[in-house]
């Protein structure tokens, strides 16, 4: 038996090493031919994403030297930032925005022409590998930047300016033929989970074929602004897939041309896609005999689905890809496919298998230097809400071979609050999670009224009721874990980055229930978050709070500055210096006015840090500190070993 020893000092085998510079990233995995290509974000290399490829043979390559960063800055948040046809590659690179193209025969990448004025994402390459259209957002002029549909020729031709007017675009799709393109667009205050438009237009082309336009262009739904258009992608030359929630749930439906009528797909009462913060994203993969393998959610659990021409739907066992699969070929037993696989009892790897069979690893995120007996598993918790609903969240135990808890002693509780807030708490493997349950802490992952994955009527509870609703639905999960005597009532904090660190800090101003809290680059004054945010965001709160400035009573109200003076709890604050999302005058302030009143308060801001860390060094300190923040407040010694 090992040795029972008190919460929270419990040695370790998850390192902060382990956790920061030996975690890599895995992201945005596609096919081509039989090749697979995916993102590497390192964060021993300061968080660079590298662009890498698995051949046929088993070998796998850099294919972007060390100079160059691929990652974009659209929306802040990027993705998208790459693509692939036939062999030829196309990036957006961090450090001077620039798009760099490799044609399948060459070795080595050539600028496009651009500026350091623009930023690109989403690209999508014509069929005929001549042409290359993005989403464009130019900063050349003041105020708020404009976006676009840009076409780049690659005969080196200045690029051109396809769609414009909306003030956002995103996924455009190369009809097979070459002859439609369709996208998405939106504007504001409509964030792309609550309305968008999908669109498709003819292309035309000059003689020469280098220079092409839209024509013809034609909404074919989203008009009436009540409903989230997302992920289109061409089945054929005549039918148009994309995932719509008119029904109440993120589900595939398909449209026909040229009378657009459309036929709903997928389950009841589950949703198929995901909230576009980033671009890139795909929940299901359009397959050569007419089916759909598609991602689904219900009730907070991942499933993978298979979508027959007629609508019919079959469980397919798959693992826990985060996106949808890519298909790699044709065997004579049916598809293989690669995947980006998130299990919830192993670190993300890249996968080749096929359904129902054994998959093989090609390349894991991280090497656990320990068993599956030091993973804790999720468990999904349902809880009553203060407005008569059903909460959803996940509940994770302490768990070591290393260490048990003493007679007489339960275990201290880590809430955790999401971002976004339209985002989700996921049950895949995370360091996020496992740092604290390798060390004697229970943990509880609340997906508040305005997550994803439990349909359009849940994400809207949070409409008008942020820093109401998100807190109220904290405090009732917790309170449902105090019920059940799962934790020790006196060692209860809460923690939380971006949207979840005003939560947290409006939590702490509601409830004493909560001993200590840390707000990772969290909101503090939604007056300010209004005026000076990037433009993505910029109307976000339009929804979530009230109009701005009409509301402007209501962002006082709400805001964690105007309720400082109620929170009594110690609070971390950690915040990079060069976040263009959350200000760090945000942190700052906060901080300030919190010692001012007495209260532990202490801010610790990192150099070169945007919103979201990237860095090895900064990864590992953060995690050290609030370690030692909480050992501070609950009376442990943390142990680093």
């Amino acid at each position: 038996m090992p040795p029972k020893l008190p919460c929270g000092s419990w040695p370790s085998p998850v390192t902060p090493e382990l956790a920061s510079a030996g975690n890599i990233r895995l992201s945005m995995l596609r096919t081509d031919g039989e090749c697979v290509y995916w993102l590497e974000r390192r964060p021993s290399e300061k968080g660079r994403s590298v662009l890498v490829r698995r051949s046929p043979d088993g070998q796998i390559t850099d294919l972007t030297p060390p100079s160059r960063d691929v990652t974009t800055r659209v929306h802040e948040y990027g993705g998208g930032a790459w693509a692939i046809r036939n062999g030829n590659i196309v990036f957006s690179d961090r450090t001077d925005n620039a798009i760099w193209f490799r044609a399948a025969n060459d070795t080595e990448f050539r600028c496009l022409p651009s500026t350091p004025h623009q930023r690109y994402a989403d690209f999508a390459f014509s069929p005929d590998g001549r042409h290359i259209i993005a989403v464009e957002e130019d900063h050349s002029a003041e105020g708020e930047p404009t976006a676009r549909l840009s076409c780049f020729s690659l005969d080196g031709t200045e690029p051109l300016h396809l769609a414009e007017g909306a003030d956002f675009y995103a996924a455009p799709s190369f009809s097979p033929d070459g002859n439609f393109l369709a996208w998405i667009e939106w504007s504001h205050p409509d964030m792309p989970w609550d309305a968008t438009c999908l669109y498709i237009a003819r292309i035309v082309r000059d003689d020469a074929g280098n220079q092409i336009r839209l024509i013809e262009q034609q909404c074919l739904a989203g008009k009436n602004g009540a409903e989230s258009l997302i992920e289109p992608c061409w089945e054929n030359d005549k039918t148009l897939i994309a995932i719509s929630d008119r029904s109440g749930w993120w589900a595939p439906e398909r449209f026909l041309l040229p009378s657009g009528k459309r036929i709903p797909l997928g389950k009841e009462g589950t949703e198929t896609g995901q909230p576009p913060w980033v671009f890139g994203q795909r929940s299901f993969t359009c397959l050569p005999d007419g089916n759909l393998l598609a991602l689904t959610v219900s009730d907070g659990q991942d499933a993978t689905i298979l979508i027959a021409p007629d609508g019919t739907v079959t469980p397919v066992r798959m693992g826990a890809p985060e996106q949808s699969p890519e298909l790699l070929k044709m065997t004579s037993d049916g598809p293989e496919y690669a995947w980006l696989d998130a299990p919830p009892d192993s670190p993300a790897a890249i996968v080749i298998g096929k359904p129902d069979q054994a998959s093989e690893i090609i390349r894991m995120s991280t090497a656990l230097p320990y068993s599956r007996d030091d993973i804790s598993l999720a468990q999904h918790l349902h809880f009553p809400t203060e407005d008569g609903a059903t909460g959803h969240a996940l509940f994770y135990a302490p768990v070591s071979s290393h260490a048990a808890i003493p007679d007489g002693e339960k275990p201290p509780l880590i809430v955790m609050v999401h971002g976004g807030p339209t985002a989700r708490a996921s049950a895949a493997f995370s360091f996020k999670v496992q740092w604290w349950t390798s060390r004697g802490f229970a943990v509880l992952d609340v997906n508040y009224g305005g997550s994803t994955g439990f349909g359009r009527a849940w994400r809207k509870r949070l409409e008008g009721r942020w820093g109401l609703t998100d807190v109220a639905d904290c405090i009732d999960a917790t309170k449902e874990v105090l019920r059940r005597e799962l934790v020790d009532p006196n060692r209860i904090a809460i923690r939380g980055s971006s949207a979840g660190g005003l939560t947290v800090l409006n939590t702490l101003a509601t409830s004493r229930i909560f001993a200590a809290g840390t707000s990772l680059y969290g909101v503090t004054d939604l007056r300010a978050l209004a005026a000076e945010t990037h433009k993505f965001e910029s109307r976000y709160t339009d929804r979530l709070i009230a109009p701005w400035p009409e509301g402007e009573a209501v962002y006082l109200e709400r805001s964690p500055l105007s309720l400082a003076d109620r929170i009594k709890a110690p609070v971390l604050f950690l915040q990079g210096l060069e976040d263009k999302v959350v200000p760090p005058s945000q942190a700052q302030t906060m901080s300030e006015i919190l010692r001012r009143n007495g209260n532990i308060a202490p801010l610790h801001e990192f150099p070169g840090e945007g919103h979201g860390f990237r860095s090895a060094e900064t990864l590992k300190q953060a995690m050290v500190l609030e370690l030692e923040f909480y050992g501070k407040v609950f009376g442990f010694r943390p142990n680093f070993s």
